[in-house]
């Protein structure tokens, strides 16, 4: 693959968990995904503008019932209470079930991203980020993994789904867990550059309401490019972003065609990216290099647009 080829977002792998309070629609993500949450919904006083689109004079709204992620339970599947660890330090299990409308666990899934269930797990300030996969007891239903809390704090918990079934759809469900002990909370300032395990990691390009704009993350080593990137869940990256204040939660791969055994890539991974509206948003980019996944952690702000989105025909027009 090319340095310069672009990844746009992987239309498939879209999965929006919004906040506690609706009004949240300014995660990353296409336009014409945010027409499709809104279309048919009444408006009422939580109105969300879409700036820089069509219409974006128009207020749009819709019912929370729409929107996925927005709590524990939706579409009759319900994610039961995490059992985890009380406080830092305290080595342990985070545990938990996803519930049919009966409440009988449910125990079959669609495989996506390579992975039957994504678990992201963050502190309400954006810190203590992870992306984990845990392991199914299918006898009971139970997803687990060790687990070991290395600061105190109020953590939101997403599980990122698909049910087993020919018509099922992918669910983002939510829970909050409290850690016990004294906080130190993070306040995040803008960096386009990150360090990690040795490795640089920046981004150029900007986030813009209503417009459609490329980010690209650039990773070196030592100040030499790093072209040994390797697929890491169907892909040369993987990011996942969230917007300051409510954690909108955005989980994304870049697409292209999934890389082949033993295909490297680098050092770029660009994604095709869209703020409905202005904000700050926390993003962490997960690559992959022999065999080690490292995430790297950035923070942007969106400005407002003065533009459109583009005409048609534009190159991202395709939902990618």
């Amino acid at each position: 693959m090319n340095a310069g080829a672009r990844l746009g977002l992987f239309g498939a792998g879209l999965v929006v968990a919004f906040g506690a309070a609706f009004g949240l629609a300014g995660v990353i993500v296409p336009a014409s995904a945010v027409s499709d949450w809104t279309k048919g919904a009444e408006v009422d006083d939580h109105d969300v503008h879409v700036e820089g689109t069509a219409g974006a004079d128009d207020s749009v709204s819709a019912a929370a019932d729409d929107l996925k992620g927005l709590s524990l339970g939706v579409d009759g599947f319900a994610m039961s209470a995490v059992s985890a660890p009380a406080s830092p330090g305290e080595p342990g299990e985070l545990t938990f079930r996803i519930e049919d409308a009966a409440g009988t666990p449910v125990t079959a899934y669609a495989t996506a991203h390579e992975k039957e269930l994504h678990l992201i797990v963050v502190r309400s300030d954006g810190s203590q980020f992870r992306h984990v996969h845990p392991v199914l007891d299918e006898a009971t239903g139970t997803w687990s993994l060790p687990w070991e809390w290395t600061e105190a704090g109020t953590y939101r918990v997403f599980a990122d789904f698909t049910p087993a079934g020919a018509d099922a759809a992918s669910l983002t469900l939510t829970r909050t867990v409290q850690v016990a002990g004294e906080i130190t909370p993070v306040a995040p300032e803008p960096t386009r550059v990150a360090q990690v395990d040795g490795y640089t990691v920046s981004v150029d390009g900007d986030l813009e309401a209503g417009t459609i704009g490329d980010l690209t993350f650039t990773v070196t080593r030592d100040g030499r490019p790093v072209t040994s990137l390797e697929p890491y869940l169907g892909a040369f990256g993987h990011l996942v972003a969230l917007r300051d204040g409510d954690l909108a939660y955005l989980h994304v791969h870049a697409a292209g065609d999934e890389p082949a055994a033993g295909e490297t890539s680098g050092p770029e991974i660009a994604f095709a990216a869209e703020a409905p509206t202005a904000g700050r948003y926390l993003l962490y980019l997960d690559f992959q290099v022999d065999g080690t996944v490292h995430s790297a952690e950035f923070v942007l702000d969106a400005g407002q647009s003065h533009g459109s989105t583009g005409s048609e025909g534009d190159s991202h027009d395709d939902g990618h």
